[in-house]
């Protein structure tokens, strides 16, 4: 689950020449990113923090004048007090209080009609800066629609965007509705589409959608978006062999591989569990002609901790904070599940340093109790005592009989008798899983120390928690009274044995 802020779109422009100042196009030739097209492998969460915004360009050169082909570029001056403003207001929408704010006194307030009667690349840059915000973008581009000139293809595209974003595929296909009913569609759009089907699950809508690109004859046949969709789609879906079938296709298309197509088919192989084929597609990119990114190391780092790759793992993490400078939450907590599984040097100390990289929101239960049973597993009562504190202010209820099992090693093993007394009426308060293993622990313990009246009273509480006494429970008191020299308790307890149809070893006699 891979996460990053919204970007701006004109760096994309100027990449794919499509907004140089010194030269003449058409608004309506466009490309606008997608969600399923990025570097990322990882649906974008409806809702983030905001991105950013980034200061004036001081060159002045990203905005073309107006909307007519034939004008003039702005003067440098003009296109930086342009850009300006459109980050002025995408920060005071970001900041309207409520999850479904009305942004048009804001929009009227920031003189956006005036702007977009300027240069309507003004609607795209503002859209693209509320990608956090997708249910607010969409308010803003039904208030841009009744706006003078109309919405080009780029802006549609960005919509149907937001509404993958906001989780309406519905929506989107509106979108698309109305802008082949206003525009004679482009690939952009129905990758835009296309997108929005795949990061809902919508498997059957997202192939159709790539047959209508196929056999319509008003723009080209798919690209390697297009492909690196169906991908990530059949990635997502687990269909590693549809997945792989389509990058033939994509190879047979004449297309060359993008870093999109390669980071598509990693995460597929990631989703899978198939870290050998995981790891061939990345050195068949270390090899090739398209170097890995950020995003690319993060994905081997999900798998490479998968597999218990641990050496392996830290690598891509070294890598990816190396492009990115810092390496995401989501990421972290998947290094400390390897950490909890996996046996390694030092893993106690890793495991620290990374929880202080945590904040309070960003605690699950799932992994606090993995860290008890790490704890627990390496011998440090007091660090799993803390978690299991931790554990109960938080409500958590532990259900695996593993985890129980390894708390009990581990105050056994410290001959903690009282503090493993403690932990089972909390475990029995919270609910936790309990089992006989627990109380016979209690039993042995006692027994070891001489206290008999407590090992029987732990009888009384295995009736209370249901289970029922077996062979193991009557065996452990015979050794503990033999153990004292009690043998008339321990002659009773063999005839206990026998009551209950256990039978006796042979090296046992009554004396």
């Amino acid at each position: 689950m891979s996460r990053r802020p919204a970007r701006s779109l004109l760096p994309l422009l100027r990449r794919r020449g499509l907004h140089e100042s010194t030269t003449r196009w058409s608004f309506t030739s466009v490309s606008v990113p997608h969600d399923a097209i990025s570097s990322t492998s990882f649906p974008w969460p409806p809702h983030s923090l905001p991105p950013t915004l980034p200061p004036p360009d001081p060159a002045g050169t990203r905005w073309s004048a107006s909307w007519s082909p034939a004008s003039p570029p702005l003067s440098p001056f003009t296109a930086a007090q342009l850009r300006a403003a459109v980050s002025s207001i995408a920060a005071s929408l970001l900041a309207l209080p409520g999850p479904d704010p009305d942004p048009a006194p804001d929009l009227h307030a920031h003189s956006f009609p005036t702007l977009l009667a300027v240069s309507p690349l003004a609607s795209l840059e503002l859209l693209s800066l509320l990608r956090p915000k997708p249910l607010l973008g969409l308010a803003v581009f039904s208030f841009r629609r009744a706006l003078s000139p109309a919405p080009a293809l780029g802006e549609f595209a960005l919509a149907i965007s937001l509404a993958s974003r906001a989780r309406d595929p519905d929506a989107a296909a509106s979108l698309f509705a109305d802008a082949t009913a206003a525009h004679s569609p482009d690939q952009a759009l129905y990758n835009a589409l296309m997108a929005a089907y795949m990061h809902n699950g919508l498997l059957d809508n997202c192939l159709m959608t790539f047959r209508a690109l196929e056999s319509d004859r008003r723009c080209g046949p798919p690209n390697v978006d297009s492909y690196n969709i169906l991908i990530s789609l059949f990635g997502r879906s687990l269909l590693v062999d549809h997945m792989e079938a389509t990058l033939g296709s994509l190879d047979a298309s004449g297309h060359p591989r993008t870093i999109g197509t390669y980071n598509a088919i990693i995460a597929g192989y990631v989703t899978a569990w198939m870290s050998d084929k995981m790891e061939a597609v990345f050195q068949e990119m270390l090899s090739g002609h398209v170097a890995p990114d950020a995003t690319t190391h993060l994905l081997m780092l999900r798998g490479y901790g998968h597999a218990g790759m641990i050496y392996k793992m830290e690598q891509a993490y070294e890598h990816a904070y190396k492009y990115a400078g810092k390496v995401d939450i989501v990421h972290i907590r998947t290094m400390l599940c390897a950490y909890c599984k996996f046996d390694h040097v030092d893993r106690i100390q890793k495991i620290e340093e990374l929880l202080q990289r945590l904040g309070p929101d960003d605690y699950r239960p799932w992994l606090h109790v993995l860290l008890i049973r790490v704890y627990a597993q390496e011998g440090l009562v007091e660090g799993m005592e803390l978690r299991i504190a931790e554990a109960l202010e938080h409500n958590v209820i532990v259900t695996t009989a593993k985890v129980m099992r390894s708390v009990i090693s581990s105050y056994f093993q410290c001959d903690a008798v009282d503090k493993l007394a403690h932990f089972v009426r909390q475990a029995e308060e919270a609910g936790w899983k309990l089992c006989r293993s627990l109380y016979h622990c209690k039993m042995v313990m006692y027994g070891k120390h001489n206290r008999l009246e407590e090992m029987h009273r732990v009888l009384d509480e295995m009736e209370c928690s249901k289970f029922g006494r077996t062979k193991k429970t009557f065996w452990i008191m015979y050794k503990a009274y033999v153990s004292c020299g009690r043998r008339t308790e321990a002659n009773t307890i063999l005839g206990m044995i026998w009551k209950h149809g256990f039978g006796l070893p042979r090296s046992v006699s009554v004396q």
